[in-house]
């Protein structure tokens, strides 16, 4: 399956995109006649470019900030997913296998496009239905989350729960076709700390955290979710499943064909990153969202308008161990999401990720850091 992971650093990507743009010594006419147009442009283009830098602006004692310009990456990714169906006592787990995928990446500056291979299946395309498209951008002050997944069709049974008397270990592995999930959502938040903290150091390497530090997050986010389930597909399933002279009804709540759900949340949290030692690092940060949720399709029971029963609460964690002595670079990391949703006939909580693990090296230093 093809896959691309972008990381940009967006005030930095400004500040670059305005390298060109000169001060009051590049237009003779603004000294002459201060009122003149020529003036006022130059005026106004000195003024987004301070708004820029500072958008940007680090402390060198708590960050160290890149110093060179390429990077060229080997990358290991391990994607997961648990989707948790339940209602009135009975609940099913929905997994797929996890597969290891692994690719290179390449880096110019702040932009990082790379692509994976399934090692058991390398191509380009998957041939189950399944995408995953996932774009985070991690800059100082400001991050962004981007992220479309449609699960394909090799769901299999988990941990199924049918009620007193029912061995659920039965269940185990067997394959199911008969549920898709599909997300596609974006969040967006704020680092309040970031002249000291650096998220990039930890998810984005480039920058190094030189001393211990962290910050509080806040930010809003939006989600679409839709889940498809083919009950009677599922009800035949269980029945062939189960051993002679026993008998297992599922729960009607389960009786849909198609839910769609709208996602608006806000949410808080907080980062901290712990120096190790000389280029070692451990960040850590978890945030919690509120998320009203509204929703289309069979769902009886539910009730219009606003309720506070379509109140829900999603979370994101996020872990990285790396080393970095900005010539080379290593690490691990593991991105967490879950999203919940309540019903007053079933409850669906899908919980997926990523664990990631990937040495790089940069190259073509920085003019300033190029020894004279």
């Amino acid at each position: 399956m093809f896959m691309m992971l972008v990381v940009v650093a967006v005030e930095e990507a400004m500040a670059n995109a305005l390298v060109v743009i000169g001060d009051s010594s590049d237009f003779p006419d603004a000294r002459v006649n201060p009122d003149s147009t020529i003036a006022q442009e130059a005026k106004a283009k000195r003024t987004v470019r301070e708004v820029v830098r500072e958008f940007d602006r680090t402390e060198d004692d708590y960050i160290e900030p890149p110093h060179f310009e390429m990077a060229v990456e080997l990358r290991a990714t391990r994607n997961f997913e648990d989707f948790i169906l339940s209602s009135n006592g009975q609940s099913i787990m929905f997994s797929p296998d996890q597969r290891i995928k692994v690719g290179p990446y390449f880096g110019w500056r702040w932009i990082f496009l790379g692509t994976t291979f399934d090692l058991k299946d390398i191509s380009l395309f998957s041939h189950d239905g399944k995408r995953e498209i996932d774009l985070s951008i991690y800059s100082s002050q400001v991050g962004v989350d981007l992220y479309y997944r449609r699960t394909g069709s090799d769901y299999k049974l988990r941990e199924v729960r049918m009620g007193y008397g029912i061995d659920g270990s039965q269940f185990d592995g067997i394959p199911f076709d008969g549920v898709n999930v599909g997300v596609t959502g974006i969040n967006a938040y704020y680092i309040f700390n970031h002249h000291h903290f650096s998220y990039p150091a930890a998810f984005s390497p480039g920058t190094c955290q030189k001393i211990s530090c962290g910050s509080w997050l806040a930010g809003a986010g939006y989600t679409k979710n839709t889940l498809d389930l083919d009950f009677d597909k599922l009800q035949q399933l269980v029945e062939r499943r189960l051993s002679d002279g026993m008998e297992a009804k599922l729960d009607s709540g389960m009786m849909f064909d198609n839910v769609e759900y709208n996602d608006f949340s806000l949410s808080v949290g907080y980062a901290y990153t712990w120096v190790l030692g000389k280029g070692f690092i451990f960040c850590a940060s978890g945030q919690a969202a509120v998320a009203y949720k509204t929703s289309y399709g069979n769902t009886a029971g539910e009730k219009d308008g606003f309720s506070f029963g379509k109140v829900n609460l999603d979370g994101i964690g996020r872990f990285a161990l790396v080393y970095n002595n900005t010539r080379w670079y290593a690490g691990l990391n593991a991105i967490l999401r879950t999203k919940n949703y309540h019903t007053s006939r079933f409850t669906a909580n899908n919980i997926f990720g990523s664990f990631n693990a990937y040495v790089g090296y940069n190259f073509i230093k920085k003019r300033k850091y190029r020894k004279k």
